[in-house]
């Protein structure tokens, strides 16, 4: 490879035009410019239409990538409320039960023990998902705008 320092060494010729390129300049008529110049301004404009469509769909999956977020944050909330309620509710539930099996086995109750292990049994078998129903059902509520939840 040369030296790049050697390279500005020397002397520079002038561009001078060829007879063939001077003569086929010459030999041009001006409807062949005009379509070259034609051809030049279509290819900027679809440059330009390309630039255009290509960055409407970038926004179009801004838009779409920003939706899909917030629309998942919000069944994030919406499931959280869901679980903190159900918690809450079962806490309450299996404190009530257990304080009354505590009360059954202090009388010697065995009718209210027996109803309420079974009560406890039936807790422990049921689970918030469970109660839920089908997930595939309820990804397709969530998806549908109209859908109503009730906590």
């Amino acid at each position: 490879m040369p030296d790049p320092k050697s390279l500005t060494n020397g002397t520079t010729l002038p561009v001078k035009a060829t007879k063939a390129v001077a003569g086929a300049a010459r030999s041009l008529s001006p409807v062949d410019v005009f379509n070259a110049l034609n051809q030049l301004v279509n290819a900027a404009l679809e440059s330009i239409q390309i630039h255009i469509t290509e960055s409407t769909k970038r926004e179009k999956l801004r838009a779409y990538r920003e939706t899909e977020v917030e629309r998942v944050k919000s069944i994030e909330r919406v499931l959280r409320n869901y679980f903190d309620l159900i918690y809450e509710e079962r806490r309450e539930a299996n404190k009530r039960l257990f304080d009354g099996l505590d009360r059954a086995f202090e009388s010697g109750d065995i009718a209210a023990m027996q109803t309420v292990v079974g009560g406890i049994v039936e807790m422990a078998r049921t689970s918030p998902l469970a109660m839920i129903g089908n997930l595939g059902e309820l990804r397709r509520a969530m998806d549908d705008p109209n859908t109503v939840f009730e906590l």
